[in-house]
């Protein structure tokens, strides 16, 4: 049973999310989220519900409950762990790469490198607390609008610049602009849903896709509290504009209240592109859309777009602390 101070939380973050989306209806999404970001009492307030939530119950039920290989935490660190150090889907994607490509070019020929490194160069985007920290085998740059840790910097990812180097002052709170292909790993934890618009969406996949080196891996955790499939539609046409982008989906892992994926940048961009010229269905198109924007109105047009019809359950109304648990289904999509 969720306590008074997890309801009181918990509707803060969806209240919050929820008007910036409303907002962005009749106000160009950027401009709203200019405003939203001159909001600092706001912003300190949803920083330090997000850091109780995940410190104070989140991160304590996984203990309790025995779930806690399951948190978003542990789940983005064992994936990490999974490709870079123990390789095994790293390498299955290169093969199957020089296939595609040998495939389009009969002449082709590349030579691979091994991918060595003692510790993943990870940024976190929207971190709040820097719960990576711990992990001797990261190396994390964590950044948010609103930090609720010391180690954390301030940082609009949306606006950022990306340069040649990673500028921050050391005596500083914020990070000035983030490398062209400098980290192995980038992480949107429960980010995207916070962007009221689908550009501003895109534009953060966009930007993480340029800060990562070539095999770099994109790792997305989004809130999914319906049944397994009944999103299926929206997340492949996520796996579609992000192939348009370069990226290729090697995960995706449906946890009872969070669905997780995985996206490579695929040194060859002709490969995730193959990809989406074969399997493009008539409802797919470059946007971004997460089930949230369908809510109240706008529900009857997103069931046409999915092409079919589901009904709100009681799952669907589940408080935030609910998305971290539950039993995995692994999908590694490698047919």
């Amino acid at each position: 049973m969720a306590s008074e101070e997890q309801l009181a939380l918990s509707g803060l973050i969806k209240s919050v999310h929820q008007q910036l989306r409303d907002s962005a209806k009749g106000t160009p999404a950027d401009q709203v989220w200019r405003e939203h970001l001159q909001n600092k009492d706001l912003l300190r307030r949803y920083a330090e519900a997000m850091h109780t939530l995940a410190t104070r119950y989140w991160d304590k039920t996984m203990e309790v409950s025995c779930k806690k290989d399951n948190s978003r935490i542990e789940w983005v660190v064992n994936s990490c762990r999974e490709y870079f150090f123990r390789s095994r889907l790293l390498n299955f994607f290169r093969e199957k790469d020089d296939k595609v490509m040998k495939a389009l070019d009969e002449n082709f020929n590349y030579q691979h490198h091994p991918y060595e490194i003692s510790r993943v160069r990870l940024l976190d985007v929207g971190s709040c607390y820097n719960p990576f920290s711990e992990f001797a085998d990261f190396e994390v740059t964590a950044i948010d609008i609103a930090p609720a840790h010391e180690s954390v910097k301030y940082c609009d990812f949306l606006e950022v610049p990306l340069g040649q180097s990673l500028t921050t002052d050391p005596t500083s709170s914020s990070i000035d602009s983030l490398p062209l292909g400098y980290f192995d790993a980038v992480a949107f934890c429960l980010l995207l849903e916070y962007m009221p618009s689908s550009d501003q969406r895109l534009l953060c996949c966009q930007k993480a896709y340029d800060v990562l080196k070539p095999e770099g891996i994109l790792l997305v955790i989004t809130p999914d509290s319906r049944h397994q499939g009944a999103n299926a539609k929206l997340m492949k046409n996520w796996r579609f504009t992000l192939g348009l982008m370069g990226f290729t989906r090697i995960k995706i892992e449906k946890l009872e209240h969070v669905t997780c994926m995985v996206f490579r940048k695929s040194i060859f961009k002709e490969v995730s592109e193959r990809w989406c010229r074969i399997h493009k269905e008539d409802y797919m198109t470059a946007v971004l859309n997460i089930p949230q924007d369908f809510n109240n109105d706008t529900m009857s047009n997103a069931d046409d777009v999915q092409g079919e019809h589901v009904e709100k359950s009681v799952e669907d109304m589940v408080e935030i602390r609910e998305m971290f648990g539950g039993l995995p289904f692994v999908d590694d999509e490698m047919n």
